[in-house]
């Protein structure tokens, strides 16, 4: 496998005021506990965060006037005016998981894997905390390897035992990314240095909708994920520490008719701009994300 250079991209962190940054506690309105990991943003700015596991968590708006929107599965999504030492109550949901069965006993004879692409070199970008997507569409020739067993990802860490959240996401009526097809966060583990890592999601009884579906990962902006490095600013001769957050995944550049990232709060999504044919693909970089099937 040919790895390029890395790219960092650190949009998320580029001017940043001291005097703006918000500091706060998330916790479950009934129970009172912290939760850990909610997506945090800047609603329509390309800032955000992830609270730590005892639910703390420090974002930096251009003003304190913006509005924050806090999302976890789990939980109803909320949008609050910022403000500072923020105590933020979720009220937790049930999901209806239409797409989701206890799955009969399984053969497990034959397995197949999809999402590979023809393109095998790889960039890894720091995607700061937005949600990158891979569609996977669905085909016949799945019907007799209907199981979703495993979830690959390819990574790039610094440091040993990263967390990373994976999503499964249903296609809505307009072809977004729409319900997730799990009812609670799922959250893994990668190990240190450049890898393709296999997830066994079996005991989440997931099977290839017939529409297809999303996966996504989202990175975690905490601190069991943050490597310190002190560095030179030779305009200034200041003194500075960058912050790196890993993992990195690996993406590749392929052609596909769209692209869809959650940031700012929102799905969006990217396609052929000004054109007359809605199909036309486009080169993006799109994450290395492949599904095991089997019977």
């Amino acid at each position: 496998m040919k790895i390029a250079k890395r790219v960092a991209v650190l949009l998320f962190l580029a001017g940043f005021s001291a005097a703006a940054q918000i500091k706060g506690t998330v916790k479950d309105s009934l129970s009172g506990k912290p939760i850990p990991y909610v997506n945090i943003w800047v609603a329509n700015e390309n800032i955000g965060t992830t609270s730590e596991e005892n639910g703390e968590f420090t974002i930096t708006p251009t003003d304190k006037n913006k509005n924050l929107i806090f999302s976890v599965l789990g939980f109803e999504k909320k949008t609050v005016r910022a403000l500072e030492n923020m105590k933020v109550n979720l009220k937790p949901v049930a999901y209806q998981l239409d797409e989701v069965f206890v799955a009969p006993q399984r053969h497990e004879t034959r397995e197949i894997e999809i999402g590979q692409t023809e393109n095998k070199i790889y960039q890894a970008f720091d995607n700061g905390p937005r949600i990158d997507t891979k569609f996977f569409p669905y085909s016949a020739a799945y019907k007799k390897t209907k199981f979703i067993k495993q979830v690959s990802i390819q990574t790039d860490s610094k440091i040993a035992d990263a967390l990373i959240k994976i999503h499964f996401y249903s296609v809505d009526s307009n072809g977004f990314p729409g319900e997730e097809l799990i009812d609670k966060d799922y959250v893994v583990s990668v190990k240190k240095g450049v890898r393709k890592s296999f997830f066994n999601v079996t005991e989440l009884n997931l099977i290839m909708p017939k529409k297809g579906l999303f996966v996504g990962f989202e990175k975690l902006i905490i601190e069991r994920n943050k490597l310190e490095k002190t560095t030179t600013n030779l305009n200034t001769n200041k003194t500075e520490i960058q912050k790196t957050y890993f993992p990195f995944v690996l993406y590749n550049n392929v052609e596909r008719e769209f692209l869809f990232t959650f940031s700012g709060g929102k799905w969006n999504k990217k396609t052929k701009k000004n054109s007359g044919a809605p199909l036309e693909k486009i080169t993006i970089s799109e994450p290395a994300i492949n599904l095991i099937l089997t019977n």
